[in-house]
């Protein structure tokens, strides 16, 4: 479920969710480290979302699988989170809706 429309998003245009990381994730690897120890909740992540990148949100609001995938990320512990990162690191287009995670990640603790 996660990794279709993971990359469904991707491919259109970005949204949140998809991660990267490698097999076994390195702790001085700083875009995981900012996904595994982002403090936000989800409502904080999807006010940052809309805030700044409008049109990731409106990809984001229209897909129920990844909002349920971020409610379940950001609520779960910090080694649940790297399970999930390693489950759809290998989505095509995932270069693309990093840096839309990123930067919701970086700012989300503002809302």
């Amino acid at each position: 479920m996660n990794k279709k429309s993971l990359t469904k998003i991707a491919v259109v245009g970005g949204a949140t969710l998809a991660l990267s990381a490698g097999a076994g994730i390195a702790s001085a690897d700083p875009v995981t480290d900012e996904m595994v120890n982002s403090t936000c909740t989800y409502d904080q992540a999807n006010a940052a979302l809309h805030a700044e990148n409008p049109m990731a949100a409106e990809y984001f609001d229209a897909s129920p699988p990844n909002q349920q995938f971020m409610r379940e990320f950001l609520g779960a512990p910090k080694d649940k989170r790297i399970t999930m990162i390693n489950q759809v690191r290998g989505n095509q287009g995932i270069e693309y809706v990093i840096p839309v995670f990123q930067q919701m990640v970086r700012s989300c603790h503002k809302y």
